[in-house]
Order: structure tokens, then C-alpha cells, then sequence
């Protein structure tokens, strides 16, 4: 995966930031008048038309309607989203604030992967439990032995998957393997506005965090979630402070997909800011359904996110993201 496609799927979280906290700047609009735009035409009408019947075409009225056509395909290519060029100032505006304010800057991340360090064979199913017993208990029973399989565990998610959700949420994540997700935090480090009327709509603050889906192998479905500031400072290395693993062993047998997931401990996220981000995550990938509207609408803004499409509605986004509706 290029690290190109990696900065692409994040500047579209800070128009987010953008757009809540924006500070009014002036425009200004080169406007010509008619009688200009008259002389111009006039002045060149022969060239046009001579323009036009060497394409074919009949008239200077149909070159300019191709002209028109050409120009607006080539604003939709130049459209497409430059990652992370304006997050670099919205961070230092955020360290600023903090300074000039007597507050403790952004938490501290996790640091980065040492990409020296050779990785770790990565863990099925069978290293978890003896799959050849667990396929003679029925699903019950299956979910019930997970389950206590991690109880005792620190920061440890777990949960059962029925396959019909696994089938439509992996269908989404292996075509739109990136996307991000808003936590609600009172103390979410945002820069706020002056204006009090241009606020985030009485919203509670968020902090964005990226996502990242991963198949390792035939029977296991990786999920890593980061907060957006440590990726765009790590990159590729970036240190998930979150990891989640889906074994698919028994879908087909069984009917469900086995999911656990670990929260570092050094994080500064909690069990429940992670379940929340995978609630949300399950209303965006179909795991919910993905046939009604608005489920529709969601998966559209994930399609558009991984495509760095001008397309991408922040307003939208945080609105769906807020909406209980399935």
C-alpha cells in the first residue's frame, strides 16, 4: 500500500476540524462584465469557428459546449483531495492554544512500529482454542467458551459475529480498506472559534481516529484503529492502540465469525471509547444492514473517503455518525 494512498485518506478528517472550528477570512471574486466578454468573443469569433470545423462541428455554439465539457471533466480530476497539506497547521494552532492557554498539550501517542523488528507470525483461531473440539459445540456453547475465554483479561474485547454481518461488513472493508471515525471527548484537543455563532452546533468535541482493515490470511480479517494525529505523525509506522482480530473458521460450519481485540494499555483511549468507534464502524460498513437509505448513505461516504473524492460531506458525515438510525 503506498504511502500516497495513506496521506490521501486523511486530510478529508481535517476539513472536519475545518469546518466546526473555521475562523471567517475574505474572499475575493475577479468578476468580468458582459460588455468584456462580448469583445473578447467578437475578437476572436473567426479563429473559433475555424476551430470548430476542424473538429467537425457545426457551429461555435457546439465547440463551446465541448470546450465546457472538456473544462469540467478537468476540474473534477484537479478536485481530488491533497492529504494532510493543512493538518500540519491545525496541529501547530492546537499545540499553540494549549501553550498560550497553561494546558498539558495532546497526550502522549504510542510512539512508532521499529520497522526493523521482524513481525510476528500472526494468530488463527487454533491459537486460541482446540478448533478441532470447538467444531463439535453447537454455536451457543461456542459463543459462551469465548466468551470466558478472555473475561479475566485487561483492556481485552470480545464478541461473537453472525455471519450474514461479517459477510457485508467484509465485503465493504477489503474495497475501502481505510476510513476514520469520531470519538466524542470533552477534552479532545480542537481549536475552537472566536465566533460563537459560527460554533460546532452545541456538538461535543471530538477526536478523529483512522482506521485500518488488513486480510493476513484465509480465516483471519485484521481491524487497527490509531487516533488520526499519531498517524499523520508515524505514518506507516504508526503503533495502533487498538487491534482487533476476526477468525472466520467456523462462518461457513457454524454460522459465525469469532472476534477479539486488544486495547493497549498505554493508550489513551478506554475500553469504552473503542467499543463506541466499533459500533460506529458497524453502522458505516453494512454490519447493520446496508438496504435502507441511510445505511446507503454511509457506505457511500466510505466509498467517497478511500477515493479522496471532493465528494466526501463532512457535515454529512458527523450528522450520520451522530443518527442511531440503521
Amino acid at each position: 500500500m503506498s504511502f500516497l494512498r495513506y496521506r490521501r485518506a486523511t486530510v478529508i478528517a481535517y476539513s472536519f476540524f475545518k469546518r466546526c472550528y473555521a475562523r471567517p477570512v475574505e474572499v475575493r471574486f475577479v468578476q468580468s462584465n458582459a460588455k468584456q466578454q462580448n469583445d473578447v468573443l467578437e475578437r476572436y469569433k473567426e479563429k473559433l469557428e475555424r476551430k470548430a470545423k476542424e473538429q467537425g462541428l457545426k457551429d461555435l455554439s457546439e465547440l463551446k459546449t465541448k470546450m465546457k465539457n472538456e473544462i469540467d471533466k478537468k476540474k473534477r480530476e484537479f478536485s481530488k483531495v491533497d492529504p494532510l497539506e493543512e493538518l500540519q497547521d491545525f496541529e501547530k494552532a492546537q499545540k499553540l492554544k494549549a501553550v498560550l492557554e497553561g494546558k498539558k498539550g495532546p497526550k502522549k501517542d504510542l510512539g512508532e512500529i521499529n520497522p526493523g523488528i521482524p513481525k510476528r507470525p500472526y494468530k488463527t483461531l487454533d491459537d486460541y482454542v482446540k478448533l478441532d473440539l470447538f467444531k463439535n459445540l453447537p454455536p451457543t456453547q461456542i459463543g459462551l467458551v469465548w466468551r470466558a475465554r478472555f473475561q479475566t483479561k485487561e483492556r481485552t474485547l470480545c464478541a461473537v459475529v453472525d455471519s450474514s454481518s461479517y459477510d457485508k461488513m467484509y465485503h465493504y472493508a477489503i474495497n475501502n480498506p481505510r476510513f476514520i471515525l469520531p470519538l466524542p471527548k470533552e477534552d479532545a484537543q480542537v481549536e475552537k472559534a472566536k465566533d460563537h455563532n459560527s460554533s460546532n452546533n452545541g456538538r461535543t468535541p471530538v477526536e478523529m481516529h483512522f482506521i485500518q482493515w488488513a486480510p493476513v490470511g484465509k480465516d483471519t480479517l485484521h481491524l487497527m484503529i490509531t487516533s488520526l494525529a499519531a498517524f499523520k505523525l508515524h505514518k506507516e509506522y504508526t503503533k495502533p492502540h487498538t487491534t482487533v482480530s476476526f477468525h472466520s473458521e467456523l462462518k461457513d460450519s457454524k454460522g459465525l465469525v469469532l472476534m477479539n481485540g486488544q486495547v493497549d494499555k498505554e493508550a489513551a483511549v478506554s475500553l469504552k471509547d473503542v467499543r463506541l468507534l466499533l459500533l460506529n464502524l458497524q453502522r458505516f460498513y453494512g454490519a447493520m444492514g446496508d438496504s435502507t437509505d441511510i445505511s446507503q448513505q454511509r457506505i457511500k461516504l466510505v466509498h467517497d473517503f478511500n477515493q479522496g473524492s471532493g465528494e466526501f460531506d463532512i457535515e454529512k458525515f458527523l450528522e450520520l455518525s451522530e443518527s442511531m438510525e440503521n
